[in-house]
């Protein structure tokens, strides 16, 4: 199988420099990753760095707290997408979900996927934040508003990727959805139960170390 098609190498810390980011893309190169993942202030060079491949630039919004208002977001992404963004992974109003307020959530993602267009949206739903009940209810706004993918995590919060996440969100948004397990995943094995347990994607900043 050819896991390097499922990885979106990742760097997102907040100390990442230029040149690390240079490398990052090096390497998605070498490996033929899906994807980098980098900050929004980095999707220009890493659009240069990976002009000659078939690397997609994957960016963040909302990132991480998923706190800011919808119109923030959607200026964000409007503006990922200009610089050359190929895929948006953005961070669901979490704060929205534990309130209960649906419509928010399913108009937000709505509008960030109408912006979108054909570009690939990943919603980052910070399972560690969640109960299950929530996770299924986020799973299925996502899909209702017509997200191409859910996540589990920024990796940035308390944990991150865990397999019975994982199997819970493949169990509610069916086959129709890519899942993308990110956060703590280190190791090939970890790669390997994240997808027998159903994701599709991979967000991990230990991308060389997963394929040895």
């Amino acid at each position: 199988m050819n896991y390097n098609k499922y990885i979106d190498d990742t760097l997102l810390k907040q100390d990442a420099t230029s040149s690390q980011i240079i490398v990052l893309c090096k390497e998605a190169k070498e490996y033929s990753f899906k994807s980098v993942c980098v900050n929004p202030d980095f999707v220009s060079l890493a659009k240069n760095e990976l002009k000659d491949s078939d690397v997609l630039v994957c960016t963040v919004i909302g990132f991480p707290l998923g706190a800011n208002t919808t119109a923030t977001k959607v200026f964000e992404t409007k503006d990922a997408l200009n610089n050359g963004a190929d895929e948006i992974d953005m961070v669901i109003n979490v704060s929205k979900v534990k309130d209960n307020d649906d419509k928010y959530v399913k108009e937000e993602i709505s509008k960030i996927k109408e912006v979108c267009g054909n570009h690939t949206l990943k919603v980052i739903l910070e399972t560690c934040l969640l109960t299950k009940e929530e996770i299924k209810r986020a799973c299925l706004l996502a899909k209702e508003a017509g997200a191409d993918f859910v996540k589990t995590s920024t990796g940035f919060s308390t944990y991150g990727a865990k397999v019975e996440d994982v199997k819970l969100m493949r169990e509610t948004v069916g086959n129709e959805m890519g899942v993308k397990a990110s956060g703590g995943i280190r190791t090939h094995q970890d790669m390997l139960d994240m997808i027998n347990a159903g994701a599709t994607r991979i967000g991990t900043s230990s991308g060389a170390k997963l394929m040895k």
